[in-house]
C-alpha cells in the first residue's frame, strides 16, 4: 500500500505562488498515474494536474499557472503553482495509481490547505 504525504500548502496572498509536494512511501517509477486534486468547500473534489504514464495534463483552471513534474529518484511529484489567485482556495490531494494484475488502485494523501488571500 503506497501511503502519501503532502506538504508546501499555505497562506499566500493572490498573485503569490507556492509549491507543493506529494512524497511516496516506495518508489514512484511504476506507478501508472499521479498527481493533484483539490476541493474547495461546497464543491466537489476536481482534478488540477496529473501524469498519467509520462503525459501530463492540467484543469483549464491551471493552464499556464501551474506545473507538474516528477522527481522519481525522491519519489516526489511536486505542483508549482503560480499567479495564485482566491478561487485557488482548496485542500489539495496528490494521489497515485496503480495498475496490479490488471487492477486500477487508487491512494490518497490527507490534503494540503491553500489559502489565497485577495
Amino acid at each position: 500500500q503506497v501511503q502519501l504525504a503532502e506538504s508546501g500548502g499555505g497562506l499566500v496572498q493572490a498573485g503569490g505562488s507556492l509549491r507543493l509536494s506529494c512524497a511516496a512511501s516506495e518508489s514512484i517509477s511504476s506507478i501508472n498515474a499521479m498527481g493533484w486534486y483539490r476541493q474547495a468547500p461546497g464543491k466537489q473534489r476536481e482534478l488540477v494536474a496529473d501524469i498519467v504514464v509520462g503525459t501530463t495534463n492540467y484543469a483549464d483552471s491551471a493552464k499556464g499557472r501551474f506545473t507538474i513534474s516528477r522527481d522519481n529518484a525522491k519519489n516526489t511529484v511536486y505542483l508549482q503553482m503560480n499567479s495564485l489567485k482566491p478561487e485557488d482556495t482548496a485542500v489539495y490531494y496528490c494521489y497515485a495509481r496503480i495498475l496490479s494484475v490488471s487492477t486500477y488502485y487508487v491512494y490518497w494523501g490527507r490534503g494540503t490547505q491553500v489559502t489565497v488571500s485577495s
